[in-house]
């Protein structure tokens, strides 16, 4: 059992760097099929189980054949040379390639992936959701027969190392993000791309046409989901997943099926049953006659962008967070033809983004930081708030009747929050109280 696994792992001394969620995973994972073992765990942090700990903990990796690396280390300052780097996920596909259909992109890959696992097991076959999404890989292993398809959102963290593809990768966009642990938009590329490069001659790969060359260099059978005409067979209207972005997800699931040999067309049906992911364009509700949409989700410039695209009109927009130092030009760029009248910012990031609208010219009203701004002004109003309280209270101070507040950082979350999903949350909460800044 798990013979590909074990083998690349027998007779060595083993380092698990990471002692997070997945490094957890990996711990049990050895401890049952490799109990003989020699396994140690280097972790920043000190705690039980943790062998190296502190500052210097990543020179342990030099005293064993084989490291274990978990997602969230970032090795990009640190020399690997003589090292032997594997992870979860390489290990995992190293036995399930001929299983998996593996899903990427700096925007879409939750939604992409719970797609696919929703139309397999509405369309009655056996699947399983792993990977990024926040399952470990490992955690899911003994649940795996010969009938079962994984779907595994796949991170660029989780490609970083892979020496193997899944049958059919999914990879939907690159676009610039997560500097902090790559260094380098080249790397992060390579790490995005390593979803494809191991692929053989029957693998297939779902990739958008901006993709396409990168593709070509890899020797891999390419469908193009973006260039795929299904507006013959789908109700658009109908569809609970809004705007072009999602119309595009829905074509590569549709696709990454297919490849796998469950025609598209059976499929279709249930599109329509599926339930969007929280803290992607989800619709809050109207409060005090404003209505709220939270899609904290939004990390990049491009997802800001699509949601706004998506929606329309938005009368007031929240950006800004943890500065991972992006390139925020498109956005400023897109905000000078498609103008909103308030836009509301915040930590790093958003102080950015600031300047970067102020030095391309766009005519705004009055510049506010942390007091509201009551009267009337010409072109968007710029404010600038330190708590999502104080983006409250502006938003009571200003808001008309039907108006839209969109949540939509552009930007980590990091600075203030834990992660997206408490962000979320945070604007949730305040906008189904929204009466009370009203008073």
């Amino acid at each position: 059992m798990y013979d590909l696994i074990l083998n690349r792992l027998r007779g060595k001394r083993i380092l698990i760097l990471g002692f997070g969620r997945e490094g957890k995973s990996t711990w049990h994972f050895l401890q049952k099929y490799l109990p003989d073992a020699v396994v140690a765990v280097a972790d920043k942090n000190a705690m039980e189980g943790v062998k190296h700990a502190g500052e210097q903990y990543l020179e342990a990796m030099y005293d064993y054949d084989i490291v274990v690396k978990t997602p969230g280390i970032s090795l990009k300052d640190f020399d690997t040379k003589g090292v032997e780097i594997t992870s979860q996920t390489d290990l995992f596909l190293r036995q399930f390639h001929g299983q998996t259909i593996g899903i990427s992109g700096t925007k879409g890959k939750s939604t992409t992936t719970s797609l696919i696992y929703h139309l397999l097991k509405s369309s009655g076959r056996k699947a399983i959701l792993t990977g990024n999404i926040g399952i470990p890989c490992f955690d899911i292993i003994d649940d795996i027969d010969d009938e079962t398809i994984v779907v595994y959102e796949l991170s660029a963290h989780q490609l970083e190392y892979v020496h193997n593809s899944p049958r059919v990768g999914v990879l939907l966009n690159v676009f610039e993000e997560h500097l902090d642990h790559f260094g380098t938009m080249e790397r992060y590329k390579a790490a995005k791309l390593n979803l494809l490069r191991f692929m053989g001659e029957d693998d297939t790969a779902i990739i958008h046409e901006s993709l396409l060359d990168d593709a070509l260099e890899l020797y891999v059978n390419n469908k193009v989901f973006n260039l795929f005409d299904f507006d013959d067979l789908i109700d658009r209207t109908a569809l609970p997943l809004k705007g072009e972005h999602n119309y595009q997800n829905i074509k590569a699931a549709l696709l990454a099926c297919d490849s796998y040999g469950v025609d598209y067309r059976e499929l279709i049906p249930y599109l329509y049953t599926f339930k969007p992911l929280e803290h992607r364009l989800e619709p809050v509700g109207t409060f005090g006659g404003v209505t709220f949409i939270n899609d904290s989700i939004s990390t990049i410039p491009q997802a800001a962008i699509s949601a706004c695209e998506a929606i329309g009109r938005v009368d007031f927009l929240l950006l800004g967070g943890f500065d991972r130092g992006i390139d925020y030009q498109p956005l400023v760029d897109y905000l000078k033809e498609h103008p909103i009248a308030h836009l509301l910012f915040t930590g790093k990031a958003g102080e950015r983004m600031m300047e970067l609208i102020r030095k391309d010219g766009v005519s705004t009203g009055s510049t506010t930081c942390n007091t509201v701004v009551l009267e009337p002004v010409e072109g968007p109003t710029l404010f600038y708030y330190a708590s999502m309280e104080e983006a409250f209270d502006y938003i009571a101070a200003h808001a008309q009747q039907s108006d839209i507040c969109l949540l939509s950082p552009a930007a980590s979350s990091y600075d203030q929050y834990r992660n997206f999903e408490e962000r979320g949350q945070k604007f949730k909460q305040l906008a189904e109280r929204f009466s009370v800044f009203r008073l």
